[in-house]
């Protein structure tokens, strides 16, 4: 049975999550670096790990094969796919191994162009349009982990 990790402390669609794992009542293992307000009972479980990038190494240590990992953060996302894990981004964007290579090269020119001065801000604010294509895009991948899990 997959399990779904979510990288938590900034994710913005935590209840989109908490709503697709209730419908397929697939566990859900929350880590965060500070208390958060989750849904009482299973199958969703908080994890707490202090400091920084404690929560990424926890869930990168603990995701396997067929797990889920909801996270913006792009090397978190590239440990778990080292693993065999999907990743899908607030926005519903999935990677995988064949997008995964992109997502990295183009978060570390990003990178590099913010340092210099080039280039400021962050990523675009949610919209509808996002939580509508995350929810989508969720929904099919606990869909394709429950079958390969059968």
């Amino acid at each position: 049975m997959p399990t779904v990790y979510v990288d938590a402390d900034a994710c913005p669609v935590k209840d989109e999550v908490y709503r697709v794992a209730g419908r397929y009542a697939v566990r859900v293992v929350v880590v965060a670096n500070a208390h958060l307000r989750v849904p009482a009972g299973p199958p969703v479980e908080l994890v707490v790990r202090p400091g920084f990038g404690a929560a990424d190494d926890w869930i990168a240590e603990q995701i396997g094969a067929g797990d889920i990992c909801i996270t913006a953060d792009v090397p978190l996302a590239a440990r778990c796919v080292a693993r065999g894990a999907v990743v899908v981004d607030p926005k519903g964007r999935l990677l995988t191994e064949a997008s995964i290579g992109e997502a990295v090269g183009m978060r570390d020119l990003m990178e590099d162009l913010r340092q210099s001065g080039a280039a400021t801000g962050g990523p675009a604010p949610m919209t509808a349009k996002d939580r509508s294509r995350f929810l989508s895009t969720l929904d099919q991948v606990v869909n394709a982990a429950l079958r390969a899990a059968r």
